[in-house]
């Protein structure tokens, strides 16, 4: 089913799937790849769901947001970093159906930032040779993502 209607929350999403009885809801992740070939996670806080698990830095897309242009939004207001559009490469995708929604996120490779990364959302942050991300505790939709970083890396 195309993805067609903002939901509540502002994120495109389907109001429902035919195949899955949930929406789809569009979020977009980064793997940042520093100098030392690493890749930054971030550990969901406490409060939030999932918490305690090791992910991809990103978010939801509003409507209206193309997914790049979320990821630059996102990452300055999660990271303190700025990122151009151009820099970002795009590299697979994940597709999972959680209890009540289904999760498409693309996922882009960026190796060129401005600023100096700071936790703005109380987040730990960590940087990981691709070879160990498997080491860490993720959402089921990040998992499939670490054989291919492993794979590009």
């Amino acid at each position: 089913m195309p993805i067609t209607d903002p939901d509540p929350s502002g994120c495109w999403g389907a109001p429902f799937n035919k195949n899955t009885g949930v929406p789809t809801i569009l979020v977009v992740a980064v793997a940042l790849v520093d100098t030392d070939n690493r890749v930054l996670i971030a550990q969901r806080p406490e409060g939030k769901s999932m918490a305690g698990l090791w992910e991809f830095p990103g978010g939801k897309v509003n409507v209206g947001e193309l997914p790049e242009t979320a990821l630059v939004r996102e990452l300055k207001e999660e990271l303190n970093i700025d990122i151009t559009e151009s820099c970002l490469a795009p590299l697979t995708f994940a597709s999972h159906v959680y209890d009540d929604f289904h999760l498409l996120m693309p996922l882009y490779a960026c190796r060129i930032w401005r600023g100096e990364l700071k936790a703005l959302e109380g987040q730990n942050l960590k940087w990981v040779r691709p070879v160990r991300l498997a080491d860490y505790p993720m959402p089921p939709a990040d998992i499939p993502l670490v054989a291919m970083l492993r794979d590009f890396l």
